[in-house]
């Protein structure tokens, strides 16, 4: 049975998903990729819309992290200043 499904359309396999993450893990290179993926540059939907999902992942994970920090830099000087 084949599927005459259009090229947009076209599903990501799993080995296709370990492989964009993969490309994503990459510092610089691979978040060049990422925005361009999510911002329009391939006409995938699919594609498009994973990048886009693991875009808000990625700054998710850094407003944590940013949340994290401050609140172990704030409670670490008030440590340090209530054991002097």
């Amino acid at each position: 049975m084949e599927h005459n499904i259009p090229e947009e359309y076209k599903p990501i396999s799993a080995w296709g998903y370990f492989g964009y993450n993969l490309l994503f893990g990459i510092p610089l290179v691979g978040f060049i990729f990422l925005c361009v993926f999510a911002l329009g540059g391939t006409n995938n939907v699919n594609l498009k819309n994973y990048s886009r999902s693991f875009f808000c992942a990625l700054l998710l994970a850094l407003i944590f992290a940013i949340i994290i920090g401050v609140l172990v830099a704030v409670f670490g000087v008030t440590y340090n200043i209530a054991n002097m």
